[in-house]
């Protein structure tokens, strides 16, 4: 099916927009009036501009207040339609949308509507121009798409039809049945079909119209039930994203776009009507990257913890260090990992020590590059010296580098064999000679990844569509300097975490360091380790610890070696989390984490703790 965008959903002047939307490969837009009368091109210029880029001109948009109107200001809607049709035919688009009155002049007489809006259609479809009516879920007396259609039904009109919008339909529905009716109305009447999704909110719809519409998938609506039942009608038109969104209108023209029609992509895959290549859903994490100019600090901390450096890559300044199951590589070429968008705030270098990229063990890298490239994430080139193991990556929308990888699986190329052996032993336990027995069961339990502020909801939906992990709940995180939103991607076992964060305001983006989260089966033993060998941990006020002793009991000592240690405690009905820190290095810092007895969050009643201890120590 064709796809299109109206131009009101993206950022910049109507040639940023129109660039933007055939890059990313839409078939047409929906030409906005205030893009157009904000334009210094005139309607031919622009219709040659589309032309151009091979975008039709699907619908032009809105008309407002026209029917259900006294005599007289009816007269005056005609003629300002009058010179819209003009217009649209200087710019060669057939459809206009008309929008259900919000006038305080409109009557509640669907007679007298069906009439006007007859007669709007006869001067129409003089100029060659459809009309779509569509029902505003706050117009004043018709704010359902069944009212519009029977209206649209009594008038009769050939060049009369409806526009269902998802929005409009979705937040005033209250379930399944609301949409059956979609089924009774012929597809040929369903002139257009605009689409967005939303979060749930419990707010005034005209404001979370304006304010809070989403492209499909990253919201809660059910956008793809509604388009079933649209194309059962025999509907052949467009699907076209219709989103008013403040951040979008904040954010660079062109990622947002291929953010939008990725989300096409993946509604026709739900909906059922177009077949991508099924995801290869990753089974674990193979390794964390950190890329420094200065390896020392890093160094020094995972050797802390009891890491080996077990091999370095045969090509390139990278080393491996590894403790059980953990992998964490370390990149000194400073020109690792262009596309990263993490950045320091003044400059295009990065900024001390960053986590670039995260390598996921996939139980198929081929299909799970194909899907990938199916949904406008295309492998990144990569420098591979003769006999290297190919190993693709893609980037997700903040720039983050994640390789497709296999560990030791017989039939698949592996990336260790790029590194040669330097296997150093573990330093030697406090008190001892020997090397430290490597005891604690360690793994990654979590990435936590820390995302542009524009590219929120993007990351989310590229995580879930592309690599096929599962959205929890977003969560809300008291910050001393406002709210920070997390929402974590995971696969069905827990083997993969991915918390992604996003800051208070657009500025914040390079306050929140990201971190690599260490599972143990004994956090107070690898953080006494750490203390041992001379490493930081985070400190945490004695108040915590005063209010921890109010909320659970503890086993004697078990408190006091908690506040000794800078150990988090929390609990739920599944089991305990028990959690610590390392200070910041560069951008990075570390959590050793404990989970007992099926706990499945991270520990969030504790991060406004952790979030102020980190700024007292800035």
């Amino acid at each position: 099916m064709r796809t299109s965008i109206a131009t009101v959903s993206l950022s910049g002047s109507l040639t940023e927009k129109l660039t933007a939307a055939a890059r990313a490969g839409f078939d047409g837009v929906e030409i906005f009036e205030n893009d157009l009368l904000a334009s210094p091109l005139t309607p031919e210029e622009i219709r040659a501009r589309c032309a151009d880029l091979g975008l039709g001109i699907d619908l032009y948009q809105p008309m407002r207040d026209v029917e259900a109107l006294p005599a007289g200001e009816f007269a005056r809607g005609l003629r300002r339609a009058r010179h819209k049709f003009e217009v649209m035919s200087r710019l060669g688009a057939d459809t206009v949308l008309v929008c259900s009155s919000v006038s305080p002049l409109a009557v509640d007489d669907d007679a007298l509507a069906a009439a006007q809006l007859s007669e709007l259609a006869d001067l129409a479809r003089d100029h060659g121009i459809r009309v779509a009516y569509e029902a505003l879920a706050w117009g004043r007396h018709v704010s359902t798409y069944d009212h519009a259609w029977r209206i649209v039904e009594t008038a009769g009109h050939p060049a009369l039809g409806t526009c269902l919008d998802s929005f409009h339909i979705l937040s005033r529905s209250s379930g399944p049945k609301d949409l059956a009716g979609i089924e009774d109305i012929p597809g040929e009447k369903i002139f257009f079909l605009q689409l967005a999704d939303a979060p749930l909110l419990g707010m005034d719809v005209l404001q979370w119209s304006r304010h809070h519409r989403c492209f499909p998938g990253q919201g809660g609506f059910d956008v793809a039930g509604l388009v079933r039942h649209v194309l059962r009608t025999g509907y052949e038109g467009p699907l076209s994203l219709e989103v008013f969104n403040d951040v979008f209108r904040q954010a660079e023209a062109g990622p947002t776009a291929v953010d939008a029609r990725r989300s096409l992509l993946l509604l026709q895959e739900e909906a059922g009507i177009r077949t991508l290549p099924a995801p290869a859903v990753p089974t674990g994490i193979a390794f964390a990257e950190l890329v420094t100019h200065d390896a020392e600090p890093v160094a020094a901390l995972l050797a802390g913890l009891g890491f080996a450096r077990t091999a370095r890559h045969r090509g390139k300044p990278v080393e491996l260090w590894e403790r059980g199951e953990a992998r964490v590589l370390v990149n000194t070429d400073p020109a690792a990992h262009p596309h990263t968008r993490l950045r320091s705030r003044g400059g295009n270098h990065l900024d001390g020590t960053v986590l670039t990229a995260v390598g996921l063990e996939s139980p198929d890298p081929a299909a799970a590059a194909r899907r990938a490239e199916a949904l406008l994430a295309p492998v990144l080139p990569r420098r591979r010296a003769p006999g290297e193991a190919p190993l693709d990556a893609v980037a997700a929308p903040d720039g983050t580098e994640l390789f497709l990888c296999a560990t030791n699986r017989p039939g698949l190329p592996d990336w260790r064999a790029d590194f040669e052996d330097v296997t150093q032993p573990a330093p030697a336990a406090p008190g001892s000679s020997a090397p430290a027995a490597d005891s604690g069961g360690f793994r990654i339990d979590h990435v936590a990844l820390t995302q542009p502020w524009h590219h929120f909801d993007e990351a989310v939906l590229f995580h879930r569509g592309v690599l096929g992990l599962d959205p929890q709940e977003s969560v809300d995180v008291a910050d001393p300097y406002g709210l920070l939103r997390s929402r974590a991607v995971t696969n069905a076992d827990g083997s993969v975490r991915l918390p992604l964060t996003v800051g208070a305001a657009p500025g914040d983006d390079t306050a929140h360091a990201r971190h690599i989260a260490l599972a143990t089966d004994d956090v107070v033993a690898a953080a006494r380790r750490l203390t041992d060998a001379g490493g930081r941990l985070l400190p945490v006020p004695a108040n915590y610890y005063d209010d921890l002793a109010a909320r659970f009991e503890f086993a004697e000592g078990e408190l006091e070696t908690y506040r000794e240690l800078g150990i988090l405690y929390d609990r739920d009905a599944c089991g305990a989390f028990r959690h610590c820190f390392t200070h910041t290095v560069g951008r990075v810092f570390l959590e050793l984490v404990q989970r007992d007895g099926g706990y499945q969050g991270y520990g969030a009643a504790n991060a406004p703790v952790r979030l102020a201890a980190q700024r007292a120590l800035r």
